[in-house]
């Protein structure tokens, strides 16, 4: 332990950190927005929330791959201007050399620090055999299942010793029972104190799999990223998913990114308001589907969150953006972790597909301004027709181009089930061909 550690200094302090991503001559899309944290000596922190949160962005700010826009960070008490040697990264891809054996990824890092081969691959053996990987030197990544090479990605990070671990959604890309297997393996190397290692810091979308691993969890909002809740687990490890004062703290995490959707007009449940909002690309069965299941047993209009997540077997990043439309076309509502159909919900899932047809049209219209801007400039058009450049490029005023992207096409299949408009994907055109 070293004197920062035994004065109480964090490990890693992040004040007023701010990150815009510049696109041309534009004032840029703030991704993060004043973040503050601190990271301490042996503990394990969670970065917790949806796609566009800037959770990645963060970890790549903190190993001084990327320049925050403003803002300091500072490790162990000095701040950070370029690649930080006393951090090292797990992706969620495997991120390996395929030319190299599992011995030769792992010796990479050390190879740049300069380290003799000799040394070096003393030191590569230990980490390969201290992640479960002993026989398995001279393998290829071709050779290996996703766990395996994984695993790799573990040993590559910890063989240079760095005082903090970061994990970006390092399981994600794992089936489930191997991702529970290489969870184990890594609580139990941490709770041993076999890794060499003072603090992890990870991001996941996984709610469960946040209250396993960490002793805090930071929520994050989304478009721009900010942390608006921290939750402390301070339940023992090993922890059991049914263990009531488990389920007790995924409730409260649902609850608290649920709050913000239930305090502000529903619209404004999507990043922007009127052209500018952000829409996710949801199919249309799927938010039929999930109607259907409310509306019917056990749960006859309402359901919490969690249950639903854990029934569907759905993260975060699959589950909310679902739900949030269905709160945006006014066919459900969102509050403290549960959601209730509205009485047009319940209408709709009882419906016949010409009524559904005919509420869903209604919905768009009413609800999602793009939707009604198009088919405005449609009808306003003696020829009724309109290029798709011409709104992505009023969505690009406001938005990143992919984002643009995923709004547009949003748009296009919501109306197509509604009748509203047609569209051509060979000619990138709109018309009123098909219209109700």
């Amino acid at each position: 332990m070293d004197a920062t550690t035994k004065l109480g200094q964090p490990l890693v302090r992040i004040e007023h950190l701010r990150h815009f991503y510049h696109k041309g001559t534009t004032s840029g899309l703030l991704v993060l927005d004043d973040v503050n944290l601190t990271l301490k000596a042996g503990e394990i922190v969670g970065l917790l929330g949806r796609s566009g949160s800037g959770k990645s962005t963060l970890l790549r700010i903190i190993a001084g791959l990327l320049e925050p826009s403003s803002g300091t960070i500072e490790i162990e008490g000095q701040p950070v201007t370029g690649p930080a040697s006393q951090v090292a990264m797990v992706f969620q891809s495997f991120a390996l050399f395929p030319w190299l054996t599992v011995l030769e990824n792992v010796e990479i890092g050390l190879e740049a620090l300069g380290m003799p081969p000799a040394e070096r691959r003393k030191h590569a053996l230990a980490a390969i055999d201290l992640i479960g990987l002993d026989g398995f030197e001279s393998a290829y990544p071709k050779e290996l299942s996703g766990g395996m090479r994984q695993r790799v990605g573990f040993a590559r990070a910890l063989v240079v010793h760095p005082k903090v671990l970061l994990m970006d959604e390092p399981f994600s890309a794992l089936d489930v029972l191997t991702a529970e297997t290489l969870r184990t393996d890594l609580l139990d190397l941490w709770s041993e104190g076999r890794m060499p290692i003072k603090s992890i810091l990870m991001v996941t979308h996984n709610i469960e799999e946040a209250v396993l691993l960490c002793d805090r969890i930071l929520v994050f909002s989304s478009n721009p990223g900010a942390i608006v809740a921290e939750v402390k687990v301070e339940l023992p490890q090993p922890r059991d998913r049914q263990d009531p004062a488990f389920r007790a703290v995924v409730d409260d995490i649902y609850a608290r990114m649920t709050q913000k959707v239930a305090g502000v007009p529903q619209r404004e449940a999507f990043p922007g308001t009127g052209l500018a909002m952000i829409l996710p690309d949801i199919s249309t069965n799927v938010l039929a589907g999930l109607i259907e299941m409310i509306d019917g047993p056990p749960y006859d209009g309402k359901a919490d969150l969690p249950e639903l997540a854990s029934k569907l077997q759905l993260e975060v990043d699959d589950l909310f953006p679902i739900a949030e439309t269905l709160q945006l076309l006014r066919f459900a509502e969102i509050e403290e972790g549960t959601i209730r159909l509205t009485p047009a919900g319940r209408q709709f899932a009882t419906a016949d597909l010409d009524d559904r047809k005919r509420a869903f049209l209604q919905h768009l219209l009413a609800y999602v301004p793009l939707a009604a801007h198009i088919r405005r400039i449609l009808d306003e058009r003696a020829s009724h027709r309109a290029p798709a450049n011409r709104f992505l490029a009023e969505l690009e005023d406001t938005m990143s181009e992919d984002y643009a992207e995923q709004t547009l096409h949003a748009v296009v299949s919501w109306a197509r089930y509604a009748e509203l408009f047609a569209y051509d994907e060979a000619t990138g055109v709109f018309s009123l061909e098909n219209p109700t």
